[in-house]
């Protein structure tokens, strides 16, 4: 069924606050560890926090990089979250280079160091409140207002290869991927538990949206 959604647990992620806004948007999310479950699940959703690099060690170590892409291979749907949209690119210059998911084409990489604002440098992680512009209509952000607030938390940016893959930017002294797509794969850069309505309601938009 399209409300049955599978939290990847590598453990390393803060799943219980996006298990709590699925639940709240009539998902019914499932946690689990096993490769197995999340190679013959429909409907992933992968939460991450933390450095890149530990991350996909620990996703690795598990079986948990292979079970995902073989289940989108086959066809299922893949929501990353912070880190987790992080995880979905090809590598992170992070503390030295790792290799990503490579599901999206692509590199994350941390925010310029003179980044400033109205004159004045901007501190990096990014952390706050920030509006978001959809690049156009898509299924996972109907009803997102362009210049519709989300709450973000994240020293590191993405930089898909094809700018096509960018379903939605934000500004923080400078453009950046908020939301990315490609395919049955796509990525929010900020928190959708912490992001009140919008956040809700792009997780319910993920929890129903088909894509052929």
């Amino acid at each position: 069924m399209s409300d049955l959604i599978t939290l990847i647990d590598y453990g390393g992620s803060n799943l219980r606050s996006v298990q709590k806004a699925l639940e709240v948007v009539g998902a019914r999310p499932v946690v689990t560890a096993d490769p197995d479950v999340v190679r013959q699940a429909a409907r992933l959703v992968l939460p991450g926090v933390g450095a890149f690099g530990a991350g996909m060690a620990a996703l690795r170590a598990r079986g948990l990089a292979a079970a995902a892409r073989e289940a989108v291979e086959a066809g299922a749907l893949l929501l990353g979250i912070c880190l987790g949209m992080q995880f979905l690119f090809d590598e992170s210059d992070e503390m030295g280079r790792h290799e990503g998911l490579g599901l999206i084409p692509g590199r994350v990489t941390r925010f310029p160091a003179d980044l400033r604002a109205a004159g004045r440098p901007l501190k990096v992680p990014h952390v706050g409140w920030n509006g978001i512009d959809p690049v156009g209509a898509h299924p996972l952000l109907i009803g997102v207002a362009p210049g519709a607030h989300a709450y973000f938390v994240h020293s590191y940016i993405c930089v898909p290869l094809d700018a096509a893959d960018v379903l939605a930017y934000a500004d923080y002294g400078e453009p950046f991927a908020a939301v990315v797509g490609r395919g049955r794969v796509f990525g929010i850069q900020f928190h959708p538990e912490k992001s009140q309505r919008v956040g809700l309601r792009i997780l319910s938009n993920f929890t129903t949206m088909e894509v052929p």
